[in-house]
């Protein structure tokens, strides 16, 4: 069969469409290895500066917020672990994932019927907390940190006891708000692979979410106060 000048045109468009899409596939390709060379380049960039984990525990000195009352300080525990990344030399970001019990406790004493009552109660909300941190970096050995918090109560509960018995009771958590959030701030010494600090977290968010507890806890907020140790994992020079 004969190639007249239109199959000859029709070739030729597909050859000039062939060689054009390869062209575009070749440069694409490029394209993709100067993003991935940009990525790693980045990632290394980053271990350079000495990013690294860590794992940390500590006290909690917490109380609740209320207008229209007062309430003593509940000492518990928190402990997590952490993931600083450096954005230079003098600043990193450090997201923290802990397990955080707060919470707040009172004492009673009362005449009743001419017999004296006393006890203890304490009041717990155990959270997720989820801070992320601004460090800034004055010289090796101190660091300031700040930054929004975010915590998800994991559950609530009430002990008692005293003259009137023991209790001990889990709370229904949809009485309390499930999500808290807050500015938190602190002080961090760093003693090679170690850290000592201590933290003040200040909550926005009025923690009741039903009638009964609005009556029991008015307009309560969060308030702790954290004194951590860490051990950081990686480079520590």
């Amino acid at each position: 069969m004969w190639l007249t000048p239109n199959h000859w045109g029709n070739y030729g468009r597909l050859i000039f469409d062939a060689a054009r899409y390869s062209f575009i596939s070749y440069k694409n390709i490029l394209e993709m290895k100067k993003t991935t060379f940009l990525l790693v380049a980045i990632f290394c960039s980053t271990l350079a500066f000495g990013q690294h984990l860590g794992v940390k525990g500590g006290l909690n000195i917490s109380n609740l917020s209320i207008s229209d009352g007062d309430v003593d300080n509940r000492f518990a525990y928190h402990f997590g672990g952490y993931f600083n990344l450096p954005v230079g030399e003098l600043l990193s970001i450090q997201p923290e994932l802990l397990f955080s019990a707060r919470g707040a406790s009172s004492t009673y004493d009362a005449d009743v019927l001419g017999f004296d009552i006393e006890g203890e109660s304490t009041f717990k909300l155990n959270y997720i907390d989820v801070p992320v941190l601004a460090v800034i970096h004055l010289g090796d050995a101190l660091q300031i940190e700040a930054g929004p918090y975010v915590g998800f109560l994991a559950n609530s509960s009430f002990e008692s006891d005293g003259d009137l018995g023991e209790i001990n009771e889990d709370i229904d958590n949809d009485s309390f708000k499930s999500l808290d959030y807050g500015l938190t701030g602190g002080l961090a010494v760093n003693l090679g692979a170690l850290q000592v600090g201590a933290r003040y977290m200040h909550g926005l968010q009025e923690i009741q979410d039903s009638d009964g507890a609005e009556l029991f806890l008015g307009d309560a907020k969060n308030r702790v106060i954290q004194a951590f140790v860490a051990l950081r994992i990686g480079d520590y020079d």
